[in-house]
């Protein structure tokens, strides 16, 4: 049955919006008539959308954003209903009414709808790649073929929230370096540009040559004054460089070596590729995926052009009829206990398995290298801040001190 968006007044002159299912316009303006509602507006849900794809997603991301945890909480509701036994496009009605987000309703509407025209749900998702990620959208395939839709989808609000809990821990544990960084860096670009050169007036005056530190300050804190929008011109014109090169697959892959690389994040990057890589690959698996789609899906969330560069390789062997541990044991970036456990699963058959404690596995130890770079970040920044602090008193007071030893 349609969808149709409509606009109408009360009574009481009161505007009320909301979206209903009726096989027409004019059943949708009957039904409300007769809820004592005067209908003002009447139209497909979705229309908008129709005439501009472009510009209306775009709008609407702007204003209303979609967050991740939303569509987590629609894949669960939608599993408990399908596991209870209610039609696909009962249980996503029931949905559309529970949602707060107008945007979502919507989309939800929208699928809904292609659902009673006999598409199926997997389709109605793919016309939204900005909420349903690919590997969404093959997990809900793959879960329509096998008949255990409620299942995959039970899987991926698992796999959503495992995620998000992640993202919430890094964040946490990065709010307090960041918070630091940027409040040093504020009350020092205070002092040098506004503080330090008042009291710099003082020693104008003085026919002594002043001491490098103190000069060195003085000329920091002149070029900051006058030249600071060149300063922001350098950093615009960089960060410009910078996108223009990253937008080069030479510039992404060698950004992404030099992540992977790195002494200080390289072993975090690297425990987060591992968590994301099995935790991914896993849950495609279990929902019935093709192997070869499984590590296609698994390297676009990986999003690393080096070890994406592994797991073509691992594609090829597989195409060939061998074994996929080969490209992964001869890469730098996977640890011998993933090639180890990857190899025995093949063997055994229990891959899946093997994957979930791999990824298990590397979720503790992915929090609790976060927990040791963030006890590594908050020293350096204190002592980084105290440097700097110290420069800047030490500038300021060894002109009183030359001056003192004169005049004793």
């Amino acid at each position: 049955m349609p969808v149709f968006e409509y606009e109408a007044l009360s009574e009481d002159g009161i505007k009320s919006r909301g979206i209903v299912d009726a096989e027409s316009e004019a059943g949708v303006r009957s039904r409300l008539r007769s809820e004592g509602q005067y209908p003002v507006k009447v139209e497909p849900a979705g229309l908008k959308q129709q005439r501009a794809a472009a510009k209306d997603w775009n709008r609407l991301f702007v204003f209303e954003r979609i967050k991740s945890n939303e569509i987590n909480v629609f894949t669960r509701q939608l599993a408990t209903l399908i596991g209870a036994g209610i039609p696909l496009d009962s249980a996503l009605a029931s949905i559309v009414e529970q949602t707060d987000s107008s945007v979502l309703k919507k989309i939800i509407a929208q699928i809904k709808e292609s659902v009673g025209e006999g598409q199926p749900l997997s389709s109605g998702m793919q016309k939204y790649p900005r909420l349903f990620s690919n590997m969404y959208v093959n997990m809900v395939r793959a879960g329509e073929a096998f008949g255990s839709l409620d299942q995959v989808l039970s899987r991926l609000a698992d796999f959503g929230e495992k995620f998000e809990t992640v993202k919430a821990k890094i964040r946490s544990a990065m709010i307090y370096p960041a918070f630091m960084t940027v409040i040093g860096a504020g009350v020092l670009l205070i002092l040098i540009t506004f503080v330090v050169p008042d009291i710099m007036q003082v020693y104008d005056k003085m026919e002594r040559a002043l001491p490098l530190p103190t000069q060195i300050l003085i000329a920091l804190g002149s070029f900051l004054q006058n030249y600071w929008w060149a300063l922001l011109l350098c950093m615009i014109g960089v960060g410009f460089l910078v996108k223009k090169m990253l937008e080069k697959p030479a510039g992404r892959r060698a950004r992404d070596y030099m992540l992977l690389k790195s002494p200080v994040i390289g072993p975090v990057i690297r425990k987060n590729v591992l968590f994301k890589f099995s935790s991914t690959l896993e849950s495609l698996l279990g929902s019935g995926v093709d192997i070869v789609d499984s590590l296609e899906i698994s390297k676009r969330v990986v999003d690393n052009v080096c070890i994406g560069e592994v797991i073509d390789e691992a594609i090829e062997e597989i195409n060939v009829g061998q074994s996929m541990t080969g490209p992964f044991a001869r890469s730098p970036w996977f640890p011998p206990m993933f090639v180890q456990m990857i190899g025995v699963g093949e063997t055994s058959g229990q891959l899946e398995a093997m994957l979930e404690k791999i990824g298990t596995s590397s979720e503790r130890d992915l929090e609790s290298s976060i927990l040791g770079l963030t006890a590594l970040i908050e020293p350096i920044l204190i002592v980084t801040m105290g440097v700097l602090v110290g420069f800047i008193v030490l500038s300021i007071l060894l002109p009183i001190f030359e001056m003192n030893q004169v005049i004793g």
